[in-house]
């Protein structure tokens, strides 16, 4: 059965309590002995750490809890209970990658089955959510492997498999995505440069167009200026129309010079018939 996200990973705390580390003896025992006591109950110190550590942590103190759990390492307590309890306790704080280094190394300190489950189940939560999904799948296989009926570890064992499934869909369709967008940055792109040689291509048209008008123009107007210059032998509009000006000027004056002419004649004959 898959849960989404109302899903709670198992979480097991290994809460060990240490023995009374007092030393009881009876008054007619030696020194020696009493000896031997006291370094009996100096020994037993760095696990009552870890009693103290459980305590902070069943109260809600979790990073009280973790630097207790660490005086603990530090002063020689159960290298496999202490750093249990550690990962803990950084779980609680959230700090789930912190709290997987802590988990990681714990199987190789016991050869106990069920100890090794625990920690490897530990592990898989912890790389769950941190959301390594993969890391937790082969935790939760691992714990499997020293605990095959944990039925809890086994749920979220399926639970990891079905998000990393997700996550790897996810990443292919993001994949897809990039290729596609690649691609029509691509398409893009090649339009773009088409468009720009369309443009270059269109504006060399215009200006070869345009030359070729202007040469057409000149061509134009030569032919034009030839057909007004005077052939051989010929000559011109202007020399034509100013000639026959000339003419029609000359014309007029040899009418007026008649005119007079005959107006002088006219009078001198009246003259002469009078008398």
């Amino acid at each position: 059965m898959f849960l989404g996200s109302s899903f709670r990973p198992k979480w097991r705390n290994l809460c060990f309590l240490t023995t009374d580390s007092s030393a009881r003896t009876s008054l007619g025992m030696m020194a020696m002995v009493i000896l031997i006591g006291l370094s009996s109950a100096l020994a037993q110190e760095p696990n009552d750490l870890i009693t103290k550590g459980n305590k902070l942590y069943e109260e809600g103190k979790f990073g009280e809890a973790e630097m207790t759990y660490k005086e603990g390492q530090e002063t020689g307590a159960d290298p496999f209970i202490s750093g249990f309890n550690l990962g803990d306790a950084l779980f609680k704080q959230e700090r789930y990658e912190e709290a997987a280094n802590a988990f990681q190394s714990l199987p190789n300190l016991t050869d106990d089955k069920a100890q090794k489950a625990s920690a490897y189940h530990n592990l898989g939560n912890s790389f769950l959510k941190a959301e390594k999904f993969q890391e937790s799948v082969d935790a939760y296989k691992q714990s499997l492997r020293n605990n095959p009926s944990d039925l809890e570890t086994k749920y979220n064992y399926s639970y990891a498999r079905r998000m990393l499934q997700q996550q790897q869909e996810q990443e292919q369709q993001q994949d897809q995505n990039k290729d596609e967008e690649k691609k029509d940055e691509e398409k893009k792109d090649d339009q773009q440069k088409q468009d720009q040689q369309d443009q270059k291509q269109d504006e060399k048209k215009d200006e070869d167009q345009k030359k070729d008008e202007q040469q057409q123009d000149q061509k134009d107007q030569q032919e034009q200026q030839k057909e007004q210059q005077p052939k051989e032998g010929e000559i011109s509009k202007e020399d034509a129309e100013r000639m026959l000006d000339a003419l029609n000027q000359d014309e007029k004056k040899i009418r007026d010079r008649l005119e007079e002419q005959k107006v002088k004649k006219g009078v001198k004959g009246n003259i002469e018939k009078d008398w």
